[in-house]
């Protein structure tokens, strides 16, 4: 079950980061959020919805590995889009700032620890 929540939450955020990104970009709460100008915003925003665009595989992929029918191979993709998850965060991280790093690849480190687990 703690598999679960966790495989759970670390969907739910990336669902949250394609919102953001592909709806929410240019508008008060997306430039709060990315400390961003109306102007830079507005200049990115085709990137930011691509960008969004892979958030939502990345939850879908997790989504696909906590309902396989085979809790084997379920197991091995939820790990491999948890790796994903992981490498983008800290990819964020050196590029962009270490927060990335506390808020996406953290819970999928968790994550990653409680399949190993489970």
């Amino acid at each position: 079950m703690l598999k679960l929540f966790w495989v759970g939450l670390v969907a739910l955020e990336h669902l949250y980061f394609l919102y953001l990104e592909m709806f929410l970009w240019t508008t008060p709460k997306g430039l709060k959020t990315f400390k961003m100008t109306p102007e830079k915003a507005e200049a990115s925003k085709v990137l930011a919805a691509n960008q969004g665009l892979y958030n939502g595989f990345l939850t879908a992929g997790l989504i696909f590995g906590l309902l396989y029918p085979s809790p084997e191979a379920g197991r091995h993709i939820q790990l491999f889009f948890l790796s994903c998850v992981v490498v983008a965060g800290s990819y964020g991280a050196a590029t962009v700032g270490k927060r990335l790093f506390v808020v996406q690849a953290v819970p999928a480190l968790i994550a990653i620890a409680a399949v190993l687990l489970g």
